[in-house]
């Protein structure tokens, strides 16, 4: 893998896509999740042709708002943070990418909001106008792009309704259920919920404070519905934690 500088400066194209060997795409863990799950396995070499490879550490920035919009991403291990810097400064959590997300569309030609890394994240590269052109050639693989388009207004309807008329306790409880649902498309059901997002992002995203957020979680475990784990949390009464997020 390549470092966030290589993210700027794309690196050279994989010795496999080249060598005709097999492709960084076939070994993809999180393909069938991704925007390139629309292609077929003799396609796959397109799309290898024009990927770089890389990694961002973790608190840093790869996308900012109101820059050109150059290049789109698939995010293929790890959690990013989207985010928008208003007129005073202020900060506003979006949303949350995992892997198999897609990111960089962009209706004016410039990044609608900035995206950093939560933890170290794994990244696919395109250059814009190279993915475009493939996107042009394949009409199966232009469906898929606005299957994810249609999921990130999705995202964007559900935390309208996250911030909605809720209280902080009905927000919480939704939020927890979005992201086991989130995870479990990922790596399966379970009833731990990762949370590699700090505290702070989560009552940034949610419209609440992080005191709020923490004396809420805190009553949760308090009352058994949750137990409180390093950067998760796990589900103990899931009809419970239901029943909140539907009031």
């Amino acid at each position: 893998m390549t470092t966030l500088a290589a993210l700027a400066t794309p690196s050279p194209r994989s010795a496999c896509a080249r060598s005709g060997g097999p492709s960084y795409c076939d070994a993809c863990k999180v393909r069938p999740l991704a925007v390139c799950a629309a292609l077929e396995a003799g396609e796959l070499h397109e799309l290898d042709a024009i990927v770089h490879q890389g990694r961002v550490a973790a608190k840093e920035t790869f996308i900012h708002q109101g820059e050109d919009a150059t290049s789109v991403f698939s995010v293929v291990e790890g959690t990013v943070r989207l985010y928008k810097l208003l007129s005073d400064g202020r900060r506003q959590i979006v949303g949350f990418a995992m892997p198999g997300d897609f990111l960089g569309l962009a209706l004016h030609n410039r990044y609608g909001f900035s995206a950093d890394a939560v933890d170290a994240v794994a990244l696919c590269k395109f250059d814009r106008a190279e993915f475009d052109r493939l996107v042009s050639a394949k009409p199966h693989f232009l469906r898929r792009l606005h299957e994810f388009a249609t999921h990130e207004l999705v995202i964007a309807q559900e935390q309208m309704t996250l911030i909605g008329r809720r209280s902080a306790e009905e927000r919480i409880a939704a939020f927890l259920l979005m992201m086991r649902d989130r995870w479990a498309r990922i790596s399966g059901a379970s009833v731990t919920v990762q949370l590699p997002m700090q505290r702070l992002d989560i009552a940034d995203y949610l419209g609440l404070t992080i005191e709020t957020v923490s004396r809420t979680l805190t009553r949760l475990a308090r009352d058994r519905v949750i137990l409180i784990v390093p950067e998760a949390v796990r589900i103990l009464d899931e009809g419970r934690l239901a029943q909140l997020a539907r009031s």
